[in-house]
């Protein structure tokens, strides 16, 4: 059996998105990684295990409120990883 949590498709579908909408962050892998970590840990994971559910979860997706929760948690991480940056400390 096959789990999947369907969020971080979400969330790495709209992270590049989301961080053109601050040109202050830094887009390097290891910042990309932790936004989309933090934002993770921030909501609601939805497991799918089979066709049916991912069906359905990508009919919640249409959620304008869903939606929204999914850029909020990007932006909210943004602002952390930006205040502290782990990327210097692999230079």
């Amino acid at each position: 059996m096959e789990l999947k949590n369907y969020m971080e498709d979400l969330v790495l579908e709209k992270l590049d998105d989301v961080m053109a909408q601050y040109p202050f962050c830094c887009t390097c892998d290891l910042c990309k990684r932790d936004i989309a970590t933090l934002a993770l840990n921030h909501l609601k994971p939805r497991y799918i295990s089979s066709r049916k559910g991912d069906v359905y979860t990508r009919l919640d997706e249409m959620s304008v409120q869903y939606e929204v929760e999914v850029i909020q948690a990007i932006a909210q991480a943004i602002e952390v990883v930006h205040k502290n940056p782990r990327h210097a400390e692999e230079e």
